[in-house]
């Protein structure tokens, strides 16, 4: 077997609404058609999608609380780690440096979903 690359991630959300407000809005992620009848959004990033898809009864299940890099999470590269920051500040957004002194950072999406923004 050969793997060339990756498709997509899956990430379970309870509420559409709220989780396409922070994949569309605060990431700033673009939105694309989807022709499957269960509820759900899907985002580009390059060639690589994120398929949101609704599970009213997802909870967060965070297995480190005090280093949030350390669960399950989605990594996205940005060009400006600082900016980035501010818009997540600006949406009132939690947020945890990396403790390696890398420059990245991690938020969680309304559901409890990690997501890490790195600058390279």
């Amino acid at each position: 077997m050969q793997i060339t690359q990756c498709l997509h991630t899956a990430v379970l959300v309870s509420d559409l609404e709220k989780a396409e407000h922070f994949y569309g809005n605060v990431l700033g992620l673009s939105k694309v058609e989807r022709s499957f009848k269960y509820p759900g959004a899907w985002y580009q990033v390059g060639e690589f999608q994120i398929h949101l898809i609704v599970d009213p009864n997802t909870a967060p299940h965070l297995q480190n609380l005090e280093k949030w890099g350390r669960n399950p999470h989605v990594a996205f590269s940005v060009a400006n780690l600082d900016e980035a920051k501010t818009q997540l500040l600006d949406h009132n957004c939690a947020l945890q440096m990396s403790a390696s002194g890398r420059p990245a950072l991690f938020t969680q999406d309304p559901d409890g979903n990690i997501i890490e923004l790195s600058q390279s």
